[in-house]
């Protein structure tokens, strides 16, 4: 049920005209039928008429058949485009392991320099969206369309929402079989009245929120939603909402407080709601460098996966894993954690110590790195570097969890990571940041 209760006609030509892309595995099996439908008071998705809850993920690169494995249905994307060849293949094998895919369509954003003033950047952006649509709307595997990702993030434009509306309006015109939802960062009742007025098309909500999620529900009653939402992107306490250091170098942190913070946000926050929520994607069944090279993934750069996807799994099945990711305890240079903004002398000895277990038994190994402070000042996921890697003039990993080592000779702010390895394709990671300056007491 959307906002109203009639799409207008679009005109259009060879967009909708032109074949869809579906591969030879999928065809024949035609669109899901998807549906956000009213019941008793209630809203629910269904799927070719049957109830359909989202245990999802956002999927950046992360391996669709360990998702469908751990217990998933769903994941979603950022962007879609007409690379037909690639889009096509991931949907086959969404659906080769019994995965529905939230479609991103990427839309121009008023921070990135999209200007929704200029009418003839709107209707080309208009028009590559319905040739996006209209190459993957048959495949079986889409589940629904998601235009554009926390447009309102420091948007100030509210034709930004006209446009979205007149997005929506297309896609139902083009593809009456999926529903068409826009992600939102945060929320209030201003935006929430802006969508109202504006984007009426729409079927639905995404929110997104991290240590923020606590008492969503009342939150979003309070600023007027009464329709379905998704919450699209959820997990670890945000870098920009997490304790500093005294220089302001955001402590993250370790990857077993993440798993438990996980499990604590699922049940308060999300699996609760049964009248509004129609479930979710936690954020980031892959990995991505954003602050740190660990603070959203739930898998490392070299593929382990960690305490976190034990989590869901659990959240999503009822069961854990056979053979389970390590645990870890905050990472301490000479005793003292993060929270103690612990600043060294240049070229001292220290000594770094973690504590980390294996329930199953399995002998852990230690990889530890030393990089530069990220100075990265982006907002909203956008693309960031990896800091460069510190070589210490001295370090030795001496016995499980310890490391000896020098503090670097240049003064400045770095982060100390450690891994802790299970050698069954599992780890479990911890961080802290740390100062090098003239003036440091020992």
């Amino acid at each position: 049920m959307r906002f109203a209760s009639c799409v207008l006609a679009l005109v259009f030509t060879a967009v909708a005209a032109s074949a869809s892309a579906t591969s030879d595995d999928a065809a024949g099996a035609g669109p899901a039928q998807v549906r956000v439908v009213e019941d008793a008071g209630a809203w629910r998705l269904t799927v070719d008429g049957v109830p359909f809850r989202i245990r999802g993920a956002g999927l950046s690169g992360g391996d669709i058949e360990a998702l469908a494995q751990r217990g998933g249905n769903a994941f979603r994307t950022w962007s879609t485009g007409l690379d037909r060849a690639r889009v096509t293949g991931m949907l086959d094998r969404a659906h080769r392991n019994g995965l529905r895919v939230a479609m991103g369509l990427e839309i121009g954003k008023e921070r990135h320099g999209f200007d929704y003033d200029d009418p003839a950047a709107v209707a080309a952006q208009l028009a590559r969206i319905r040739e996006e649509v209209a190459a993957y709307r048959a495949h079986p595997a889409v589940l629904m369309w998601l235009i554009g990702n926390e447009l309102n993030l420091e948007a100030r434009n509210p034709k930004v929402w006209d446009a979205v509306n007149t997005i929506a309006e297309a896609i139902h015109a083009i593809d009456p079989h999926h529903p068409v939802m826009t992600p939102l960062a945060g929320f209030d009742a201003t935006l929430i009245g802006e969508l109202k007025t504006r984007a009426p098309a729409l079927d639905l909500i995404g929110v997104q929120l991290y240590g923020d999620i606590k008492g969503m529900q009342g939150r979003l009653r309070d600023a007027g939603w009464t329709g379905a939402y998704v919450v699209t992107e959820w997990g670890p306490t945000g870098h920009w909402e997490s304790p500093e250091t005294a220089w302001g170098a955001p402590i993250e942190d370790d990857a077993s407080r993440k798993a438990a913070l996980l499990v604590e946000r699922y049940a308060r926050d999300i699996d609760s709601d049964l009248t509004q929520g129609l479930g979710s994607f936690v954020f980031l069944w892959g990995q991505k460098q954003e602050r740190t090279p660990t603070w959203y993934g739930l898998f490392l750069a070299s593929g382990e996966s960690t305490p976190g996807v034990d989590a869901m799994q659990q959240l999503w099945t009822g069961a854990g894993p056979a053979n389970r990711a390590p645990s870890i305890a905050p990472l301490r240079i000479d005793g003292r954690t993060a929270l103690d903004s612990v600043t060294l002398a240049p070229g001292a000895a220290h000594t770094a110590t973690v504590d980390a277990r294996d329930a199953d038994g399995d002998p852990l190994t230690y990889r530890w790195v030393v990089r530069e402070e990220s100075t990265a000042t982006t907002i909203g996921g956008d693309p960031e570097s990896l800091p460069a890697a510190v070589e210490l003039r001295s370090a030795d990993a001496g016995t499980a969890g310890t490391l000896r080592f020098t503090a670097p000779a240049a003064p400045g702010h770095y982060r100390l990571f450690v891994e802790a390895h299970d050698g069954q394709g599992h780890a479990a990671y911890a961080n802290l940041p740390f100062r090098v300056a003239g003036d440091a007491q020992d």
